[in-house]
């Protein structure tokens, strides 16, 4: 395949080399970065596949993170690259995507179990190509400190509580056993969208244009707003950064001074390991809002690349990973949430994780169910990178007194328009 010397040199390469025998095998390498563990469990996997199919040898270059976000890219753009690739620009490396349905076992099997993943990953026009699938399925989410509910004597709200019910109690909370910050929400325009989503917000008119200002988006962005100026939201949060820069909570909520933390999935196996027994801590079902209760849905995808020379090897080896036995050892194995609606219906035992852990899974899993059609479109959609930037960078200047709400949407609407013309000139 070209450019077999794209990955940089911090790269970890493994060969997992099936046995030696009189006849060619053909090479397929895979470029995956990890969170955690996933690359052992992938590995692993692996290995059984070449043991049963002894004329295929994979390649797993182990890499970076960023090699994924920046070298990546340019290397597929001047058409070189890897035969397979774990990314999470799904929408950005869908131009270099191999459509896989004339080589593929069952394409019907895609269809029904990642359906409505399959679109993130299709280049811009097209509508039936499968290019790869989800190998972790992030779910936004609250995380809440049950001992301070607890130690205040406040109930937690039920599985349906709004925004404004999830509010008032943990600021109740925060009141009775002093904690700085009744709520706290990543400061990213993923993350917001939880919120405007469940208020209603479509993002995109009829045509598939963006068109992020509607009413449901301004009910979002007013309770936010408003939050931060009631004191639910602490200011020094959100205004500690600013333009697009990415604001977590993670260190606070850990320490125990955050009653309730909007962000996600992805935290679980770091909160399983650095709250351990500190104190008693829960998921929850994403708060509704006057349209629903849809968190945002995001991950990294296994995406084969169009370049590749061996594009029935590449498939034979998508088939296997997406093969419900073996992609639910992976998720069970890894802690994810599945992105495979088959194996999220039925569940799935995480050996590996804390009684917590687990039911923190359990939660962001179920929740699969409720993501709606727009966070689904917005999650794929080429420039949501565009749309997340500018919400945020013009809601956190508002919050932090640079100019009105109403301003903020005029910038937020100019700042689409002249991001997208910019990257389609």
């Amino acid at each position: 395949m070209q450019g077999k010397h794209w990955i940089s040199a911090l790269a970890l390469t493994v060969g997992l080399v099936a046995g030696s025998g009189a006849f060619a095998q053909t090479t397929v390498r895979i470029a995956w970065y990890s969170d955690g563990n996933e690359g052992e469990v992938v590995a692993d996997l692996l290995k059984r596949f070449e043991a049963e199919n002894k004329d295929i040898k994979v390649v797993l270059d182990q890499v970076p993170y960023k090699a994924i976000t920046e070298n990546l890219p340019v290397q597929l753009a001047s058409g070189q690259g890897p035969d397979i690739a774990r990314v999470v620009d799904l929408g950005g490396v869908a131009r270099y995507a191999l459509d896989m349905r004339p080589y593929l076992k069952d394409a019907s099997y895609w269809e029904k179990n990642f359906g409505p993943f399959l679109p993130w990953m299709r280049p811009e026009g097209d509508s039936s190509a499968i290019t790869g699938f989800m190998t972790q399925l992030t779910v936004t989410g609250p995380f809440v400190n049950k001992t301070l509910f607890e130690e205040a004597g406040v109930a937690l709200p039920g599985a349906k509580a709004t925004w404004e019910e999830w509010g008032k109690a943990a600021k109740d909370v925060a009141a009775k056993v002093k904690a700085p910050f009744p709520v706290a929400m990543d400061r990213s325009g993923h993350r917001f969208f939880s919120v405007a989503i469940s208020e209603g917000a479509k993002i995109f008119d009829d045509k598939g244009e963006p068109a992020v200002i509607d009413e449901g988006f301004k009910r979002g962005a007013k309770l936010i707003y408003d939050w931060h100026q009631n004191g639910t939201m602490a200011k020094e949060l959100w205004g500690s950064v600013s333009g697009t820069a990415y604001r977590g909570a993670n260190d606070e909520f850990r320490n125990a001074q955050v009653v309730m933390y909007q962000s996600g999935s992805w935290q679980i196996a770091q909160f399983d390991k650095t709250v351990g027994d500190a104190f008693d801590w829960v998921a929850v079902p994403s708060p509704c809002g006057a349209s629903g209760c849809s968190p945002m849905p995001g991950g990294a995808g296994l995406v084969a690349i169009k370049t590749t020379k061996s594009p029935e090897a590449v498939a034979k080896v998508m088939d296997y990973l997406a093969s419900e036995p073996v992609l639910s050892e992976f998720y069970a194995r890894s802690l994810f949430v599945p992105g495979h609606l088959g194996i999220a219906a039925k569940g799935l035992d995480y050996a590996g994780a804390t009684p917590q852990g687990k039911a923190a899974l359990k939660v962001f899993s179920d929740q699969v169910a409720q993501i709606s059609p727009a966070a689904y479109k917005l999650q794929g959609y080429v420039n949501n990178r565009v749309i997340f930037n500018a919400v945020i960078s013009r809601l956190g200047q508002a919050i932090s007194g640079e100019g009105t709400l109403d301003e903020a949407f005029k910038r937020i609407e100019s700042d689409i328009a002249q991001q997208i013309a910019e990257r389609k000139k």
